[in-house]
């Protein structure tokens, strides 16, 4: 059974190293004043918009609409959210740079790395 290197770290040191080597980043349909974000299906049409941009080895010569793997529509809490992979921004950083404008352009919850934790009323909670 292996051992912990530091016995005396905290486990918040611990939750902070899985945060920046988490390679998803969570955009939460919740704005930063906790309203809810609208349309209803943003997430969808985010991830539509951004459904060209994927891994040379998932085209295949699909003619049917498929999401790409680096940004998926998907729920937190109950609450219409998308996930990005940080693959997308060594793919394509000007892709990357639009859905992470996106995001800040409408005040979006962003979160890297685990999911949110749900606040009062479902939402997810916004950790600066």
């Amino acid at each position: 059974m292996p051992t912990l290197q530091n016995p005396t770290r905290s486990t918040t040191d611990i939750y902070q190293m899985v945060k920046h080597t988490s390679k998803k980043v969570y955009i939460i349909g919740t704005t930063l004043d906790g309203r809810t974000f609208r349309p209803s299906d943003w997430s969808e049409r985010l991830a539509g918009v951004m459904s060209q941009f994927r891994p040379d080895s998932h085209h295949h010569g699909r003619s049917h609409f498929a999401y790409s793997p680096w940004c998926m529509p998907t729920s937190v809490n109950n609450v219409r959210s998308v996930v990005v992979h940080t693959d997308l921004r060594v793919h394509n950083v000007m892709a990357w740079d639009f859905v992470m404008g996106f995001a800040k352009d409408n005040e979006l919850q962003v979160h890297q790395g685990e999911l949110p934790e749900a606040g009062a009323h479902g939402h997810a909670t916004h950790h600066r």
